[in-house]
């Protein structure tokens, strides 16, 4: 090999080198900042509910592994109370203060309103894993029990990535029905989408699974997303709905993003009150 060839492959290998150190580095640097890219709590504790909301009681949750989540529950409207209960696991932003809302239209149905924040949100100690959220899932199961909610009374309400928590809590603690608001199949499929250049099923620590748990059960599922979820791709929600054991309805709100204002209103309240309608009446 001549002296300048073999210059030439010198430089080709330093090149392949360095693109390979600078894969590696890229590929550590996800790996161990990936739930930083993942939860985005509100970590401001968002106060006491009775100084917000008509009757609103603050809870504790007791999580397996010790710790001590704050909660808040709102009672059902004395009118119209339907002796059910809805458990609200939220998405991966904000804290429990931004569903108050809907929390509150859901009590006025006649429902008590478990509104549930993740270790590390609204002031919560701890810091969000699948594992731990799966936890703090529980606990809140647990605490409506102490209110007199047996699980056949009880409803999980799961928005975005708290539908993979539901799915899996339904599979440990079968409750009455599910709503599910922007699901996905699992969160490596949305992952790709929105890291198609990353070998995401290689990387993901916490993939949570919807389809899998609601396939193995026989608990009535109910799925609400938007035609133009740009957060959830719509396609991964329609096939939810296709791949459930059990459907009981399925809505699609034309023209409606990821966090529009029907996303935390009347579609997603009307899919509860439908759903508890449908299991208090034996209707699958």
């Amino acid at each position: 090999m001549t002296r300048r060839r073999r210059r030439g492959a010198g430089r080709a290998l330093r090149g392949v080198g360095l693109a390979v150190l600078v894969v590696g580095v890229v590929v550590t640097l996800i790996w161990s900042l990936q739930r930083q890219l993942m939860y985005f709590p509100a970590r401001s504790d968002p106060g006491s509910v009775a100084n917000i909301a008509t009757g609103g009681r603050d809870l504790t949750l007791r999580t397996a592994d010790g710790l001590e989540l704050g909660a808040w529950l709102l009672p059902p409207d004395e009118q119209a109370d339907s002796g059910y209960a809805v458990v609200m696991a939220p998405g991966n932003g904000g804290h429990r203060g931004g569903r108050l809302g809907l929390g509150e239209q859901l009590a006025e149905q006649g429902l008590a309103v478990l509104l549930l924040d993740y270790r590390g949100y609204g002031g919560n100690p701890g810091s969000p894993t699948r594992e731990g959220l799966a936890q703090d899932a529980d606990a809140a199961v647990e605490a409506l029990a102490e209110q007199g909610y047996g699980l056949d009374r009880i409803v999980y309400l799961g928005e975005s990535l708290g539908t993979g928590v539901v799915a899996e809590l339904a599979e440990r603690h079968t409750p009455a029905a599910v709503v599910l608001r922007s699901p996905y199949t699992t969160f490596a499929d949305v992952a790709k989408v929105h890291y198609p250049w990353l070998p995401v099923g290689a990387l993901l620590r916490d993939d949570y699974d919807v389809v899998g748990p609601l396939s193995r059960t026989q608990v009535p599922v109910s799925v609400v997303y938007g035609s133009v979820d740009g957060v959830v791709p719509p396609e991964l929600s329609e096939r939810v709905a296709r791949e459930v054991a059990v459907l009981h309805e399925e809505v699609v709100l034309d023209g409606v993003d990821h966090n529009d204002s029907p996303m935390f209103g009347e579609p997603v309240v009307r899919a509860v009150v439908d759903a508890v309608a449908s299991v208090s009446d034996g209707i699958p």
